[in-house]
């Protein structure tokens, strides 16, 4: 697969008066890397993604924010995807190392972002605490479709 780049938030004018003009996530094969200026850039294999959901809340903070491995890295206040790794990755904001075990991300189109991370990747479905490999999209619907009891 080709690199795929998704913008992180809708206002490139605020993410140049922050200082992230390049504020985006790639994603290949191999790893994805998520970078928000000099403020923030995390490199993660594709196979450390426990799991990848939508996160609906709105925020009304704009830029990097963590505390304890769960990081915010958005442009807008909507749009959200939620990654989780196991195990633990680093990033670096400001230069600093930091662990990172969730990053919550904004980007225009999350469901796009969510399929293509789900592609090839272990889901987590917290619900059943199921864990099911995914080849392909649409055998995400056959996975989680319940079996009737006879």
């Amino acid at each position: 697969m080709t690199a795929r780049r998704f913008e992180i938030g809708p206002y490139r004018w605020l993410a140049t008066v922050l200082g992230a003009r390049s504020a985006a996530i790639e994603v290949d094969d191999a790893r994805i890397v998520v970078t928000y200026g000099p403020w923030f850039r995390a490199a993660i294999a594709r196979d450390a993604i426990a799991s990848v959901d939508r996160d609906e809340r709105r925020t009304i903070t704009r830029g990097v924010h963590g505390w304890r491995g769960r990081w915010l890295v958005n442009g807008a206040g909507v749009g959200m995807v939620r990654i989780r790794f196991e195990p633990e990755q680093r990033a670096r904001t400001i230069g600093f190392p930091v662990r990172m075990v969730e990053l919550v991300v904004n980007v225009a189109d999350p469901a796009d972002v969510q399929v293509l991370l789900l592609d090839t990747h272990v889901r987590s479905i917290e619900a059943n605490r199921v864990v099911v490999e995914i080849a392909d999209p649409a055998d995400l619907l056959e996975a989680v479709r319940p079996t009737p009891i006879r």
